[in-house]
């Protein structure tokens, strides 16, 4: 249990960096994208060299599609749009499922591929974890002004000397690296909630930029720990095994909700309070 909360505070921090970047650059579809494409990589990569294989594989398939994505002419329509990425992202994550389904276990590995496996993350896999991420939020770091500059003001970048391209290279790789960081605890599907739903709801609670990234990790953190407590709690009082990460994405989702519900009332009262001024 430690161990597992710490794993969740290391991917905490490194996605609220990362976050920012996803967040402004609107990138969420392109996350998805290399989450999904990930998935033949950790196949390839178990099969090869078992738990050992799964880091490396997930690695070259994650920074192999960040390149590719990166290539893509998203901006320009024809071949290169969002309808190519789907192409690609499906295309990868079917090659993953073929692969896996001609393993024994099959259901399991699926499951664990698909889930992650948070309560059960070795020591060399922890380091592991911490030092992809802490790649992947020095990339970020490293690069954050000029992220942000393109993010708010691209025909500006480009005129002021700087490569769009090579900007969103480094981004994609980061995102790529954090994928590869939190699919062995998390599994392949429930990253992308790391990835994107703690930056929407520090966007949602508040406007100021130097606490996004404060509240983008703060609120991982507290479903993290609140989600391996009561998945323990659960699995013990009922007798059956409730998956840990399953239900901290859930608390990701539903503190969202909570932070929409909260946005909508105090717009709601400050058209009020502005209605009730004017009639003064």
């Amino acid at each position: 249990m430690g161990r597992a909360l710490a794993t969740l505070a290391v991917l905490a921090v490194a996605a609220g960096v990362v976050g920012i970047g996803i967040s402004f650059r609107e990138l969420e579809f392109v996350s998805d994208a290399l989450v999904h494409a990930v998935f033949p990589g950790l196949v390839i990569g178990a099969a090869l060299g078992g738990a050992a294989g799964v880091l490396p594989g997930a690695a070259v398939a994650a920074l192999a599609a960040a390149g590719l994505f990166t290539a893509l002419d998203r901006g320009r329509g024809g071949p290169g749009g969002d309808a190519t990425i789907a192409v690609v992202l499906t295309g990868l994550f079917s090659l993953g499922v073929v692969l896996v389904s001609r393993q024994d276990g099959y259901v399991s590995e699926m499951q664990g591929m698909l889930f992650g496996h948070l309560l059960t993350v070795t020591e060399a896999q922890f380091w592991q974890i911490v030092a992809v991420s802490a790649i992947a939020a020095i990339l970020m770091l490293a690069t954050l002004r000029a992220q942000l500059f393109r993010a708010f003001d691209p025909a500006g970048f480009e005129a002021a000397g700087f490569r769009p391209r090579a900007a969103d290279l480094v981004l994609t790789i980061a995102i790529a690296l954090l994928v590869v960081a939190g699919a062995q605890a998390l599994g392949v599907l429930m990253v992308l909630a790391l990835l994107t739903v703690p930056m929407a709801v520090a966007r949602l609670v508040t406007r100021r930029l130097g606490l996004l990234v404060p509240v983008a990790i703060a609120v991982p953190l507290l479903s993290g720990a609140l989600g391996l407590w009561w998945s323990f709690e659960w699995s013990v009082g009922s007798g059956a095994s409730v998956p840990p990460g399953a239900v901290v994405v859930l608390l990701l989702v539903a503190v969202y909700a909570l932070a929409v519900v909260a946005r909508v009332a105090a717009r709601a009262w400050q058209l009020r309070s502005r209605a009730g001024r004017g009639h003064g």
